[in-house]
């Protein structure tokens, strides 16, 4: 795929440039700045962008605000987002709008490469990739008020692993339960939390983000 990255961290940005070529994927421009990432995707958009949040020169959410703009003039181009930190107003923020292709990992993950590449994979192809940690804080969010109360142990399990990203065939073999049993968990956490889901996985998550961020 052709990716670009914008990372003002010179040893990881040419890191990352060094992992995916030798992973057989393009790195079409590498920056360190908001700026230069606009005016490359602008000038030559690629399959997928690879951002971290906080960025020069304030280091508050450049990259974040960056990462919304080539979202809304370039839909077709994945966008993957890195941050140190669960940011859970920049995670709501990205994760809520009405789109496909779209991912937040935390840094720490980027070591991690087959889950890296695995992630950066499901964002180009239009799906969706959220590291679990900053998902297992987002499901945190909850009171004893909190519909998301009313769920299972299961129905919490499973809506994690959905909110990373994993399609129902996924969740089953990683959960080690049978497909059907999957489809009725997901049936059972919408009708809890009264959500409306459309076609296909990643608009379902963005559902349950969208209400976890309300």
């Amino acid at each position: 795929m052709r990716v670009m990255l914008a990372e003002d961290s010179t040893l990881l940005r040419e890191g990352l440039v060094r992992l995916l070529a030798e992973e057989g994927h393009e790195v079409v421009a590498a920056v360190g700045n908001a700026e230069a990432l606009l005016a490359a995707v602008a000038q030559d958009p690629p399959d997928v962008v690879v951002a971290d949040v906080r960025m020069p020169p304030t280091h508050t959410d450049e990259g974040l605000r960056a990462a919304l703009e080539i979202r809304k003039s370039r839909p077709a181009v994945g966008v993957l987002v890195l941050s140190q930190y669960v940011e859970k107003r920049y995670a709501t923020e990205l994760l809520t709008g009405d789109s496909e292709g779209v991912g937040y990992l935390l840094k720490d993950r980027v070591v991690q490469v087959d889950e890296f590449l695995d992630a950066l994979e499901r964002v180009a192809a239009g799906r969706a990739a959220f590291d679990p940690e900053v998902v297992r804080q987002l499901l945190g969010r909850t009171t004893h008020t909190d519909p998301l109360a009313r769920l299972t142990a299961r129905e919490r399990a499973v809506l994690a692993e959905m909110a990373q990203g994993h399609t129902n065939a996924a969740i089953a073999q990683r959960l080690h339960i049978s497909l059907s049993g999957v489809e009725k968990h997901i049936n059972a956490i919408f009708d809890k939390l009264e959500l409306t889901g459309g076609e296909g996985y990643s608009r379902r998550v963005l559902a349950v983000l969208r209400y976890l961020g309300s």
